[in-house]
């Protein structure tokens, strides 16, 4: 860093960088803090509570914190610096997802017969290298809409692979018995990113720009891959196969396909990403240019839903002990789904103040952010118990392809429509599927009766 300050000789550069660390400082203590609330107060049996699920628990907190700064950046780097179409913003999140359509399945394969712990490392380098590289471009005045399509795809190709390899190296570390409550701890910890993570990253877009934000959340990155180094334990390598990696990928495939509720669930949330994806690629613009939101603003109202998901993580349990963990899947879904309904029936001025505005858009955030953790909570506790040990790898990836597959063609589609006729139009697309999406899992799925 020093070296980059005297190359340039630039007071303003010296002072962008130091404000950057220090950010990244504040952000690493103020998760810091949360962390040991965590560890203090939802403390589970031994085997969560060691020291290498502190690590893990850790580091997949802080890469959280970080994406929901990303989260919001990297959107408004394309809308307030590049200024960005509905089109180039359907592409630049379709890039982000494409990477669970190309590698989605061989990955499986990889982490069926390699240890998960140096993959989780390499992603989590990747991912941090390449969103240093934006504020590198931005500085050197080349920054441009195909960069951002480079860094998110990226960043989407070290999700598939660090995310996929978390997910079983999880379940080695605490056990199928311990995987609700370890994945509640992570929701907890999750609730921390949202709820601090965007409010952070809109101050640091408005004062600083987007670009020392996207750099903060690099640095979050190489710290997370020091922390798993220094972890004690480590996955055995699977033994060998002599199998083909197409016949494992076709192994996989047929798994899904031949037990009916991980084929419920990958129908089910396939469509719900495609839905989901169309939005994101609309809200940065929707908030900004309809609802006139500033960075500042937009952050706020989104860290709301950070509160929905604190509620998530410590009322999962008692609704799944209650109504059963497919119910507490379809609540969650329709909480999504009401949210999706209402998006667009927002006015840029309600009751005739740009902040009721605000005000509404950020409790559908409290009431979305929730839903989806009740979604996705019992979904991968479900999936992976049905799972034996040996398919877990091909399980993951292949439902995560299955999945997320349809992801880029909601991203470009939602892109297209709100193109040629309008934000709001392509959001009420949205809010129909989202409805007929609910009816359709509850009465054509058996999530009604699933307990366990």
């Amino acid at each position: 860093m020093t070296t980059i300050v005297a190359a340039n000789g630039s007071g303003a550069t010296r002072a962008l960088l130091l404000l950057c660390v220090r950010s990244s400082f504040i952000e690493l203590r103020i998760f810091s803090s949360f962390f040991q609330y965590c560890a203090h107060y939802l403390r589970g049996d031994g085997s969560a509570a060691s020291v290498n699920f502190r690590r893990l628990w850790f580091s997949n907190g802080l890469n959280c914190f970080g994406a929901q700064i990303t989260s919001l950046a990297l959107p408004l780097c394309a809308v307030l610096l590049l200024h960005a179409t509905p089109e180039q913003m359907g592409v630049l999140v379709a890039l982000q997802a494409l990477p669970f359509a190309l590698f989605g399945l061989p990955v499986g394969v990889l982490l069926d017969r390699r240890s998960k712990h140096p993959i989780m490392l390499f992603s989590e380098s990747m991912s941090g290298l390449a969103l240093a590289s934006v504020a590198v471009a931005y500085w050197c005045g080349v920054l441009s809409m195909p960069w951002l399509y480079i860094v998110g795809f990226i960043i989407g190709t070290g999700f598939v692979v660090g995310g996929g390899a978390e997910q079983v190296f999880l379940t080695f570390l605490v056990g199928r018995d311990g995987l609700i409550d370890a994945q509640s701890k992570f929701a907890a910890t999750e609730s921390a990113s949202r709820l601090i993570g965007p409010g952070l990253a809109g101050v640091l877009v408005q004062v600083l720009s987007a670009p020392v934000a996207i750099l903060c959340t690099a640095c979050g990155y190489l710290i997370s891959v020091f922390n798993l180094r220094a972890m004690s334990v480590r996955d055995p390598r699977p033994a060998p196969s002599d199998k083909h990696a197409l016949r494992d990928i076709a192994d996989g495939l047929l798994f899904v396909w031949r037990e009916p509720l991980l084929r419920a669930l990958a129908w089910g949330a396939g469509i719900w990403h495609f839905l989901f994806y169309a939005s994101m690629a609309l809200t940065v613009l929707f908030a900004t240019r309809d609802l006139g939101m500033s960075p500042g603003v937009l952050g706020m109202t989104q860290m709301l839903g950070g509160a929905g998901v604190l509620l998530s993580a410590f009322i999962v349990k008692p609704l799944t002990k209650r109504y059963g963990a497919g119910r507490t899947i379809l609540i969650g879904l329709a909480s999504t789904s009401l949210c999706f309904a209402l998006t667009p029936t927002i006015p840029a001025a309600l009751f005739g103040s740009a902040a009721a505005s605000a005000v509404a858009y950020a409790i559908l955030m409290f009431f979305f952010d929730c839903g989806v953790m009740l979604f996705f909570i019992p979904y991968l506790g479900l999936r992976q118990k049905v799972t034996p040990d040996p398919m877990l790898g091909r399980m993951t990836s292949t439902m995560r392809f299955l999945t997320v597959a349809t992801a880029p063609l909601g991203a470009l589609a939602a892109g297209w429509i709100a193109e040629h006729f309008g934000v709001r139009n392509g959001l009420a697309c949205i809010a129909a599927g989202s409805i007929l999406l609910t009816i359709a899992m509850v009465w054509g799925t058996p999530l009604r009766s699933v307990r366990t």
